[in-house]
């Protein structure tokens, strides 16, 4: 419980501002010439790392066990790949009088990436719901998210202008689904090991991140693609999302609801169904765009911020409206302790 209660009364994540300074390191020193190609390859390196624990750290039979729970999985799977694209492609309406085509391609981009864990399991235990309902959905989003997203930006992305091309998907496989794979298979003998130095692996999985967006962001300083953006641009992007955010909130709560599930249930494809995974978005992303990453991610990093400061309020509203008629299970907190220590870091999950 301790970790929700943290993430409610700071109004920024930590790591946020930590992806700040880089793209703030980036603006004033970008790599150029050698030493872009340099961390260029670095990315790439930490990206498949990144991955790789992914798969190493996900127990498959965890997983399968979560999939008793289908309904609520597809529901969640549903709002995630099916109601946000949706979203997506209908704020191609606002290009360009409120978006930019590169924003509007990073806005549907953010709205094709899988769910959080970390931060669901969170706000979901904090609002007294379904937390073991809550880690099964987000682990399976995860992994369907890694084929289903180059999916849908090579079928939406295609001709939009944003640097996205099919002939990404090779890079998808190469650099994500092959190592996410061999983490699966080698899990049984390196899960041990990670168990025991998670937290300090979850310093790599951060750092990995922060390498990722320094590469992108010099890359768009170098070709000057930031200058394309004004103030007014991002204060209408930030208004897009509340409202993406806001719509995506009603849709999962009055459509569980609709669906007959209970209180807990509902609380769990809320935080599940409205929210986007910034870790794993960020070096798709990377990998999806390249040269055009930096506008591209602007709008998952802006998004991430804005859902947590949104559902902690939402989780504790969902907290006082049930009173003292139950507190969370032992499991439920056992669950989410378990979790914290070992997937990533409060920016993916």
């Amino acid at each position: 419980m301790r970790r929700p209660a943290f993430l409610s009364r700071i109004p920024v994540d930590p790591y946020i501002a930590a992806l700040l300074g880089t793209v703030a390191l980036a603006a004033l020193l970008p790599a150029r010439g050698p030493a872009a190609g340099v961390a260029d390859g670095a990315a790439t390196g930490a990206v498949a790392l990144l991955f790789f624990l992914y798969g190493a750290r996900l127990s498959t039979r965890e997983a399968m066990d979560g999939m008793r729970h289908w309904r609520l999985h597809l529901t969640v799977l549903t709002a995630t790949f099916v109601l946000f694209p949706l979203l997506g492609l209908a704020s191609r309406g606002l290009v360009p009088s409120v978006l930019t085509p590169e924003l509007q391609a990073g806005l549907l981009f953010l709205c094709l990436v899988p769910s959080t864990i970390q931060s669901s399991i969170a706000f979901t235990s904090l609002a007294r719901g379904n937390v073991a309902a809550a880690v099964c959905a987000g682990s399976f989003s995860s992994v369907v998210g890694i084929v289903l997203t180059p999916l849908l930006a090579a079928l939406l992305l295609g001709g939009s202008g944003g640097g996205f091309s099919p002939r990404s998907l090779v890079s998808i496989v190469g650099q994500l689904l092959v190592p996410f794979l061999a983490g699966q298979l080698l899990r049984r003998r390196v899960g041990g090991f990670l168990t025991r130095h998670g937290k300090a692996l979850g310093q790599v999985d951060r750092g990995s991140i922060l390498l990722v967006v320094y590469a992108a962001f010099s890359a768009g300083m170098v070709r000057g693609v930031w200058q394309q953006v004004t103030p007014l641009r991002l204060l209408a992007l930030v208004g897009v999302e509340a409202v993406l955010l806001a719509v995506m909130l009603t849709l999962t709560g009055y459509g569980s609801r609709w669906l007959g599930f209970g209180r807990e249930d509902r609380i769990a494809i809320v935080f599940c169904g409205s929210k986007k995974g910034l870790v794993c978005g960020l070096p798709m992303a990377g990998v999806l765009f390249g040269a055009h990453a930096s506008l591209a991610v602007l709008p998952l990093m802006l998004f991430h911020q804005m859902q947590l400061m949104v559902c902690a309020v939402l989780a504790k509203h969902y907290a006082k409206s049930s009173g003292s008629r139950r507190t969370a299970s032992p499991s439920a907190a056992s669950v989410l302790s378990s979790t914290v220590s070992s997937p990533s870091d409060s920016a993916r999950r």
